[in-house]
């Protein structure tokens, strides 16, 4: 399941969002303002972010800049319990599933979170001609509806 960390002001979080619905693709999202970050996810996307706090926190956030907090000399659980009084200072949006991590709305990149069965379909250039066409989305359709409900 993919989950996205938001803000309610963050425009490219309703691009983000936006694209999912219009894609048909379920995901949970988590407001950084009014959800608790646990300590286990914000310890997974640290893992998962391929340059570290650089990927995911704004270095050059108010609360960074006007306590002089160096992210840097921060021990794993300092850093998770300041991230967790101050989430403001998280990149907007963070997308993230089992396989795929994302910072931001990027229109080319967002495309990685659809299915890789829909994703050969939308390759086939004669989609009537596809054998595996009607089998997958009607299979895909089914895991959709059943998700929604």
């Amino acid at each position: 399941m993919i989950r996205i960390y938001t803000a309610p002001s963050c425009a490219s979080c309703r691009k983000v969002k936006s694209w999912l619905k219009e894609n048909n693709i379920p995901y949970v999202e988590k407001n950084i303002f009014s959800t608790l970050l646990r300590t286990d996810e914000l310890k997974e996307l640290l893992i998962r972010s391929e340059n570290g706090t650089d990927d995911i926190i704004s270095k050059r956030s108010k609360i960074i800049k006007e306590n002089k907090v160096n992210i840097e000399e921060l021990s794993v659980n300092q850093l998770i319990k300041f991230i967790q009084d101050n989430p403001s200072i998280l990149k907007r949006p963070i997308i993230i599933d089992e396989r795929r991590f994302q910072v931001g709305y990027n229109a080319e990149e967002i495309r990685a979170f659809i299915p890789r069965e829909l994703r050969k379909i939308a390759e086939c250039d004669h989609t009537d001609f596809c054998p595996q066409f009607l089998d997958l989305k009607a299979e895909y359709d089914k895991d959709k509806k059943e998700s929604l409900n």
